[in-house]
């Protein structure tokens, strides 16, 4: 009974075993059923393998220009020159293979080995919470990884890299898998692949690579910037990447690759220091057209991020590998035509120590750039761009009086505050204004530095042909420095809120840090434009290596003008380019050149920015580190844009722009601005009527209040009164003006003092004709030494302006 007890007992705990060895194995197996759905799915979403794309190795982009001519191949920080394998030294293979995948020759794509123990890491860290996946990646897998796939570590792609490495294993042979990773594996630095990593690290071509120079570019990949030799810490402590190099020597002797006394020759040269490294040159890879063509790859990464989303490393694969054509918008002749008059020392006067500059040619109307110099001379690859996309603000330079179209009058003009025939007094700044801008206790008081003196009473069209400080500051104090900042944001000047809260940076240029003849060139198109800004473009299309346009240019515009106001601007800027402006220089031919000049501070920057019906331009002088120069002027920076738009235009028909509806003429006093009366055509100094153009709306209504007609004494010019002498008075016109001190125009304005002349005093005894104590019947009789006569006709002349009294007096003695 307890036998048949036990029986049972022990069948039924076998039931119970079964039972679970069944459940576990089914939920193995729907597990394993379940993983492999899951891995298949991983599988059917992995990319295309394109051989054609992981062996297409030496296909550079390439930059042609405005003629669809070849310019540069694309350089980009990572640098490349695809080698055979065939000259590539064994030393040079076997060390990668040995230190990255010593059964490379082997497997079949996976190595079953690495994978197991590196699946037995992954797993324990899961358990300890460590979330990094090991990577077991074979020579064939960091193949399909660089070429194909993403660099983020997730499972979904370890097993899609796994997969697609399998699979690639059928369809090329080692060597040639070899050789595709060898040419794109990054060796730190600027280097992908080992021809550039020879030429970064030892100056040589890899197939002149010793043994240890092979062993050291081998262990590179494990960790790059640990290993590169020129940071400052490899410099402090090289046992790091000496000690990896060791580790490399030794795998390669472990697996049979070199033999014992080759090793400890090795380590002996590693010993004896001769692990020798070469500084890159300065110069290595430089463009035929750098000026140009790195703003134009910068502008087209901008647009290959913004439309598709890429992240830096896809875009720099993209340009790399990608084989792509960039079609820019240069123009090869006048970019070698500007080049040469920038670097023609002649154009600079005789200076023992020669200036930087820059200049830029675009067309205004399609935002096409034409010709971009970022400096003068050969200069080492890459160095500072002084035109175009400086990267850093500090680089920007400031923009002087060149500024005020931009900032002062077109804002001015375009907010109906001001016309071309405003009058507005040059003179002191009044301490009212200066105490707003100047800090407690010293009002801001600047001076004119073009002209050195006060005018007076000026247009605003003779304020911009001589560059007029005071005028632009009190201009712009009156349209206030909001308006002034929120119309060079319009014009792309790339202002600080520090340069919105000060006045001499919106009317006189002296920004924070300042603006280049890229954005100033673009800015002042807008006065040929229609009042319209126009994006540069620096390139017109991309087409990849399948021949599709990936990328392609439009004109990118903004209005921050009315046509009305731009056609102002337009004739305003005139004057600086005629006679007796600042840049009658800048002319060239009968074609209509409009323009402004531009001094910085201490003489440090020189500019001028101008346009014509064809393009707009912009030139700077000056130097990277700010330096005084008293034998440069903005005319020498008018007469470096003058020979370079020259050139631009030497096939080109003369015309004008097309002048928009809604632009009047009249006329008006040149004194006040206003509706001239009869007085202003008889001012001493000539008709003083003059005729400007208007938008409509603007024309002015009032009289002109700045004549008057006053009597004075000819002789010392004071107001006349009942004391002058008749004979002595004279009516003049005169202006009515409130600053004279330095005024060239003092004679004719009003006198503020009345003629001191006193009157006449009887100088002759009056002797009585009767006896004394006899009564004088006759009281107005006339005798010698008798009374006076005194008779006045007509109303007495008092010295008052603006009167029309014919009176005089006469005074008689007897």
């Amino acid at each position: 009974m307890q036998e048949s007890k036990k029986k049972k007992k022990k069948k039924t705990s076998f039931k119970v075993l079964k039972i679970v060895l069944i459940t576990l194995l089914s939920i193995i197996i729907l597990s394993g059923v379940a993983l492999g759905g899951v891995v298949l799915a991983i599988i059917n979403t992995a990319p295309p393998l394109d051989v054609n794309e992981i062996l297409t190795l030496n296909e550079p982009s390439i930059i042609y220009d405005s003629n669809d001519k070849y310019m540069d191949n694309v350089i980009t920080d990572e640098k490349r020159t695809v080698v055979s394998i065939k000259d590539m030294p064994d030393n040079l293979k076997h060390a990668f293979v040995s230190i990255e995948d010593e059964r490379f020759y082997t497997h079949k794509g996976v190595d079953p080995r690495r994978l197991a123990g590196v699946v037995y890491i992954d797993i324990m860290n899961k358990i300890k919470h460590v979330n990094t996946l090991q990577g077991a990646s074979t020579i064939t897998q960091q193949l399909i990884s660089n070429t194909l796939l993403s660099k983020e570590v997730t499972i979904k792609r370890k097993v899609q890299e796994m997969y697609l490495a399998v699979e690639l294993e059928k369809r090329l042979s080692k060597d040639q898998i070899l050789e595709a990773y060898m040419n794109t594996i990054f060796l730190g630095g600027t280097a992908h692949g080992v021809e550039a990593a020879a030429n970064q690290y030892f100056n040589k071509s890899v197939k002149d690579l010793s043994l240890i120079e092979c062993a050291y570019i081998a262990g590179v990949p494990q960790s790059p910037s640990v290993y590169y030799p020129f940071s400052d810490s490899a410099k402090k402590n090289p046992s790091v990447y000496l000690n990896r190099t060791k580790s490399v020597l030794s795998k390669m002797y472990e697996n049979g690759y070199i033999k014992k006394d080759q090793y400890d020759a090795a380590i002996k040269d590693l010993s004896d220091k001769k692990l020798a490294f070469q500084q890159p040159s300065a110069t290595a890879n430089k463009m035929n057209y750098e000026w140009f063509s790195l703003p134009a790859i910068v502008q087209v990464k901008n647009d290959l991020k913004a439309q598709y989303h890429y992240n830096d490393s896809e875009i720099n694969s993209l340009l790399m590998y990608g084989g792509l054509k960039i079609y820019t918008t240069m123009d090869r002749s006048l970019q070698d035509a500007a080049k040469k008059v920038l670097d023609d020392n002649k154009n600079y006067g005789n200076l023992s120590v020669q200036p930087q500059a820059s200049a830029v040619i675009m067309d205004y109307h399609t935002g096409e750039v034409k010709t971009i110099i970022g400096g003068r001379g050969e200069q080492p690859a890459r160095s500072f761009n002084r035109a175009a996309f400086n990267g850093s603000k500090e680089f920007l330079k400031p923009v002087g009086s060149s500024i005020k179209p931009l900032t002062v009058y077109s804002a001015a003009i375009d907010s109906n505050l001001a016309t071309a025939a405003t009058v507005v007094e040059d003179s002191p700044l009044p301490e009212e204004i200066g105490k707003k801008y100047g800090p407690p206790g010293q009002p801001y008081n600047p001076r004119n530095y073009e002209t050195g003196y006060f005018s007076g009473d000026v247009t605003i069209r003779e304020a911009i042909k001589k560059s007029i400080n005071l005028v632009a500051i009190k201009l712009e104090d009156k349209i206030g420095l909001k308006t002034g900042a929120a119309y060079g944001e319009k014009y792309g000047l790339p202002l600080v809120n520090q340069d919105k809260q000060s006045i001499s940076a919106l009317s006189l240029g002296q920004l924070t840090y300042g603006s280049n003849t890229l954005t100033m060139a673009a800015a002042y198109g807008v006065f040929g434009n229609n009042g319209v800004y126009t994006e540069p473009r620096l390139y017109r299309k991309v087409v990849d290596k399948r021949g599709i346009t990936i990328l392609e240019t439009k004109p990118n515009t903004r209005k921050v003008l009315s046509p009305q106001s731009a056609y102002i601007m337009f004739d305003l800027l005139k004057g600086p380019t005629s006679e007796g402006g600042t840049a009658p220089n800048a002319r060239f031919s009968s074609m209509p050149v409009v323009g402004k000049t531009g001094t910085s501070g201490d003489k440090q920057d020189f500019w001028f920015c101008g346009l014509t019906p064809y393009y707009s331009g912009a030139v700077w002088i000056g130097d990277d580190k700010p330096k005084k120069h008293d034998d440069i002027s903005s005319a020498t920076s008018a007469g470096i844009w003058q020979k370079i738009m020259a050139e631009a235009h030497k096939n080109l028909p003369v015309k004008d722009i097309e002048r928009p509806s809604g632009i009047v003429t009249a006329s008006v006093c040149a004194d006040s601005g206003k509706i001239p009366t009869d007085l202003c055509a008889k001012d001493p100094r000539g008709n003083r009527t003059i005729t400007d153009i208007f938008a409509e709306g603007t024309v002015p209504a009032s009289l002109c209040d700045a004549h008057v007609e006053a009597k004075i004494n000819k002789l010392n010019g004071k107001l006349a009164n009942e004391n002058t002498p008749p004979d002595l008075i004279e009516t003049r016109v005169f202006i009515k003006k409130e600053y004279a001190d330095g005024d060239k125009d003092k004679p004719y304005i009003l006198p503020t003092e009345y003629d001191d002349t006193k009157p006449s005093i009887p100088t002759t005894p009056i002797t009585p004709t009767n006896p004394p104590n006899n009564t004088n019947t006759n009281t107005n009789t006339n005798t010698t030494g008798g009374s006076t006569n005194n008779t006045t006709t007509g109303n007495t002349n008092t010295g008052g302006v603006n009167q029309d009294n014919s009176g005089t007096t006469n005074n008689t003695s007897h």
